[in-house]
């Protein structure tokens, strides 16, 4: 098969004809909208990560103080699962009945240094605790967890991330930091799941490293982010958000082969414009400043039997922002209109600087080679329809964060979550054909109410096709909202 590589040339081609939809468009009705934290027993819980369970037609919900599963068909409150004795919900992921909840240990008494987290696994059908092994010890900071294809492995991806980073040392720029005392290494659990054990704990120190504008002096190590695995199950891909890189893992052998730096995105190039400034004006513009993808969430996407890796470019820096500035701070001094722009201080020097996150969302094949982006589509969509956070321009734009994937009407489509626009934003992108011409642009979800979604869900029930929407914060305050639409492919006209 041919391979399709994004270059300059072709990337203002395709966004100079304006990237619009030729296929036929979907339609999408709410169906409803659940608050989460609204009575004492579910007091804190917000919306963060959804799954669906076919067997019990309900919705999982994770958010920090436990599970909401909810009743697919109403939305109503079937049961709180509350995991405060054990930690912090993270993240579910379901399987043939089963919900696997990642739980993140709270901070240990140790200065700086984060205690092993667990997985637990319900019952989808009881909602309690399963029979035999139900909790299994995993790494520090289980942040996202799925499993293979066929069920047979579960893959937790171990954050990792320190309580306490390293000092700066000295004090030029670019800079650089000392490790953190006590960082617990980021890693991939893979697990059994016929004998519910560890296989192995896959670490990344030593593992090969190729590519561009990986970020190793930042006073971190790696950290997973999120987990795809490609559809023979032989391989995982997991973005490594803050390095700028993605890890390779074989699941044969159960440990990473490589590493890839995924470079970085010009933001002077035609097609890729962005607005440096939260000035209470919204003005996109070709700047002399690069993006560092950064990707959060990761899907794959099998087309003519090879594998594509979907990556929503969010962007992230250390927790404690101790590798970001603005572009003015000495050593960098960018003058307006980029003077205000958050950029990388462990990567940028005078004249030359980097931005966190792409503003896009990109889709590249399996060595790391970059076959689409979506250039200032989603920036500029969302100014088109009144939703653009002007206060959010000097970081990372509309910051494209959740992702998934439905199959609908022998069509592929993507469906990425504006975490940072004035109302709850999903994009969706036909990319059935993941070349450079045949990736279109299709519709935005906008719903009222709704606030800085995170995790989607995609699935089919019933004949029916349904995106859940896990919105953290709206506008009210106070609680979460989970929001479910029905999808429909418009058929063509004959």
């Amino acid at each position: 098969m041919k391979r399709f590589v994004l270059t300059t040339t072709l990337l203002a081609t395709i966004l100079a004809t304006g990237s619009v939809a030729s296929e036929p468009a979907l339609t999408f009705e709410k169906v409803w909208t659940f608050k989460h934290g609204t009575t004492e027993e579910t007091e804190g819980q917000v919306s963060e990560i959804p799954a669906f369970d076919e067997r019990t037609n309900t919705i999982w919900v994770v958010g920090i103080v436990g599970v909401d599963v909810l009743n697919a068909d109403t939305g109503e409150l079937v049961k709180h699962i509350d995991v405060r004795p054990y930690g912090s919900a993270n993240s579910v992921a379901i399987h043939n009945g089963l919900a696997a909840v990642a739980v993140e240990a709270t901070v240990s008494p140790v200065p700086g240094r984060a205690r092993p987290g667990r997985v637990l696994f319900f019952n989808t059908k009881t909602r309690n605790l399963d029979a035999g092994v139900n909790s299994i010890t995993v790494g520090a900071l289980p942040d996202m967890l799925t499993f293979a294809h066929d069920g047979s492995k579960l893959l937790v991806a171990n954050e990792g991330t320190p309580n306490t980073y390293g000092a700066r040392i000295g004090t030029s720029v670019p800079r650089v930091y000392d490790s953190a005392a006590g960082d617990p290494a980021g890693s991939v659990t893979i697990i059994d799941m016929h004998k519910r054990t560890v296989i192995a704990t896959a670490g990344l120190s030593g593992v090969p490293i190729v590519g561009d504008n990986v970020r190793t002096a930042t006073g971190m190590d790696f950290e997973p982010e999120y987990i795809a695995v490609n559809h023979n199950g032989a391989e995982a891909y997991v973005t490594l958000q803050e390095a700028n890189a993605i890890g390779v893992l074989d699941l044969t052998t159960n440990a990473f082969t490589k590493i890839i730096g995924l470079g970085a995105k010009d933001f002077s190039q035609e097609g890729n414009q962005i607005d440096p400034l939260n000035d209470g004006e919204i003005t996109f513009g070709s700047h002399s400043v690069k993006g560092l993808y950064m990707p959060d969430t990761i899907a794959t996407h099998k087309w003519h039997g090879e594998t594509y890796l979907v990556m929503a470019n969010e962007g992230d820096f250390r927790e404690d922002d101790g590798d970001r500035s603005a572009a003015s701070s000495t050593g960098i001094g960018a003058v307006a209109p980029l003077n205000n722009l958050r950029v990388s201080n462990t990567d940028s020097s005078s004249g030359n600087l980097y931005a966190a996150g792409a503003r896009s969302f990109s889709i590249r094949d399996t060595t790391g080679n970059l076959v689409y982006d979506s250039g200032d589509i989603l920036d500029k969509k969302a100014h088109e329809l009144g939703i653009y956070d002007d206060g959010r321009s000097r970081d990372k734009g509309v910051e494209p964060e959740g992702l998934t994937l439905l199959d609908l009407g022998g069509r592929t489509y993507a469906f990425i979550a504006l975490e940072r626009t004035l109302k709850s934003a999903v994009a969706i992108f036909d990319i059935t054909d993941p070349t450079p011409t045949g990736v279109s642009f299709v519709d935005m979800i906008v719903t009222d109410g709704d606030l800085a979604p995170e995790g989607l869900a995609a699935y089919k029930y019933r004949g029916q096709n349904y995106l859940v929407i896990s919105n953290e914060t709206p506008p009210d305050g106070g609680t979460s909202n989970t929001t479910l639409y029905r999808l429909e492919r418009v058929k063509p006209k004959r």
